[in-house]
């Protein structure tokens, strides 16, 4: 959720290698064991999405290398965490932008404009899909369903705001907000 080369509260600069698969730190660790222990021991792998989460939150993304600790951690296949990694829109697989804005894009949304709005998006921050403004605060990605169809157009930014309803008026209003927050 980061723009590259920034921490994940992107107030400053990423220590070499941060984010890279540098190792487990002590305190990570102590975070993984807990979430490993809600478990029946022969079933730790059970905790690979709180593990994959706990990463993220303190490195920004995860990288091949995250996965491969991951893995070794909790004595499972790295395909495996990345399977998981992969599957889920949550789980950033490179740096993004402090704003990550998911459209749906699924048939329902379809049909109610969600490909309009992305489109929109694109246009508006001069990106496509997939991409990140040169700036580091917006990276624009397709989704799929949020749940919300009857809502449609929808959008989650950073993995935790619904927006619905959202017309050229609307997202031009969130985006505007959101640069204005980043001036304040």
């Amino acid at each position: 959720m980061n723009p590259p080369g920034t921490s994940p509260d992107r107030s400053h600069p990423l220590p070499a290698g941060e984010g890279r698969g540098e190792g487990i730190s002590d305190a990570t660790r102590a975070l993984f064991a807990r979430e490993v222990a809600k478990y029946p021991a022969d079933q730790k792998q059970s905790a690979v999405m709180a593990c994959l989460a706990i990463l993220q939150k303190e490195r920004g993304w995860i990288s091949p290398e995250t996965e491969k600790e991951v893995a070794e951690y909790l004595g499972m296949p790295p395909i495996a965490v990345h399977e998981v990694t992969t599957f889920y829109n949550m789980y950033n697989q490179k740096p993004v932008g402090k704003y990550k804005l998911n459209v749906c894009t699924n048939l329902p949304c379809q049909l109610r404009d969600g490909a309009k709005a992305l489109r929109h998006l694109e246009h508006r921050l001069g990106i496509a899909m997939g991409e990140t403004t040169r700036d580091g605060l917006f990276t624009l990605q397709q989704c799929e369903c949020l749940g919300a169809c009857a809502d449609s157009p929808v959008m989650l930014v950073n993995d935790t705001t619904m927006c619905s309803f959202m017309s050229d008026d609307k997202l031009d209003q969130l985006i505007d907000g959101l640069k204005n927050a980043e001036q304040a």
